[in-house]
């Protein structure tokens, strides 16, 4: 059997699903036994029950159909699952916080997430969050079973990156948004601030991205695929600022931390990226001069220099491609500004 399961965690600096995903395939020696038998036997912590509600709902595919519970599986069969993330034991606490929707109607909206704000309720961060606004906002947001206590998300971005971000309205557009996650058809491009000039104009970083050993909330990359899960992220260099760059990336895939991780295998860290040390000078002068324009960057700016510009994606209902792009807020783009006036006067 070959399986591959997204990221569960709740640190990102892309979009990632809020559900678990896998891709299984039929063994050559297989009985041929009902689909939702197999399913359960194959996936830990799953009962026939679930199996067969995500089989009614669409969920469950045997290249990429639908199925009934009682279709007999063949060898060679790719069989995609999607489940639920487990549930959230806290109530959503309804709280009265400022929402930018750049877009809305009856079956979904798509907000422009500040920096800083926390996606959803955890551990640390059970009020304050765009899910407590997004509560009071709505009388009544769905949520698919299992995803208590994150209505109307089918994606999160990280608590320091800013951008956009599509809320689900109803249980089918909920479902119909989750799947175009699952098969990677969302259109996601990030404006990344990176230290240093990469050498090629565009290119693509195909290595696998995984947690560290050492420290569970940092991730890391595995270029030999060894460990971690497939990551792609496609990059072009928009602006070079001698000793940093702005940079587009778009995500074939949505790892934890996949942007950062990748950008700093790459030799070129988020500019203030803590985490991934990009909070430290890595190119330029020793000069008081110059690290004191950097420590004014930082203060301008301090967070990673990270931001979700642009979002595409068929509506659930309509079928209709919707494309939309939201500017850079304004630490990022007043520390950009600054790094521009720099290069131009310190010749």
């Amino acid at each position: 059997m070959k399986e591959d399961l997204e990221d569960e965690e709740n640190f990102e600096d892309g979009d990632v699903s809020l559900y678990e995903h896998y891709n299984i395939t039929v063994d050559k020696g297989q009985a041929a036994i009902r689909i939702d038998k197999f399913v359960t036997d194959k996936i830990a912590n799953s009962t026939r029950n679930k199996v067969q509600i995500g089989i009614d709902q669409g969920n469950v595919l045997v290249n990429d159909e639908k199925v009934k519970s009682n279709y007999k599986i063949k060898p060679g069969d790719v069989i995609s699952v999607m489940f639920d993330k487990p549930r959230m034991d806290s109530e959503v606490v309804p709280e009265e916080i400022p929402l930018e929707i750049v877009y809305e109607d009856d079956y979904l909206m798509v907000v422009n997430k500040p920096p800083g704000m926390v996606v959803h309720p955890a551990h640390g961060n059970w009020t304050g969050t765009l899910v407590n606004g997004l509560v009071y906002y709505f009388n009544q947001l769905p949520t698919m079973p299992g995803n208590s206590g994150r209505p109307g998300l089918v994606h999160r971005i990280d608590k320091d990156t800013s951008g956009l971000l599509v809320i689900a309205k109803s249980e089918d557009a909920m479902t119909h948004l989750a799947h175009q996650f699952f098969h990677h058809t969302i259109e996601r491009t990030y404006m990344a601030l990176v230290w240093g000039e990469p050498k090629e104009e565009a290119g693509t970083i195909d290595a696998h991205v995984g947690r560290s050993a050492k420290d569970r909330k940092v991730m890391q990359t595995f270029p030999d695929g060894s460990q971690g899960k497939n990551a792609i992220t496609h990059y072009k260099v928009l602006k070079r600022l001698r000793y940093v760059s702005l940079v587009q990336c778009n995500l074939e895939t949505g790892r934890t931390h996949q942007i950062r991780a990748h950008m700093k295998h790459l030799g070129h860290p988020l500019f203030n990226d803590a985490m991934y040390g990009g909070d430290k000078i890595r190119k330029g002068t020793q000069f008081s001069k110059y690290k004191s324009f950097i420590k004014n960057c930082f203060e301008i700016l301090p967070r990673q220099a990270l931001h979700a510009a642009s979002l595409g994606f068929v509506h659930p209902v309509t079928n209709q491609h919707m494309l939309f792009e939201t500017p850079l807020p304004k630490d990022f783009a007043e520390a950009l500004e600054k790094w521009e006036n720099y290069v131009q006067t310190d010749v």
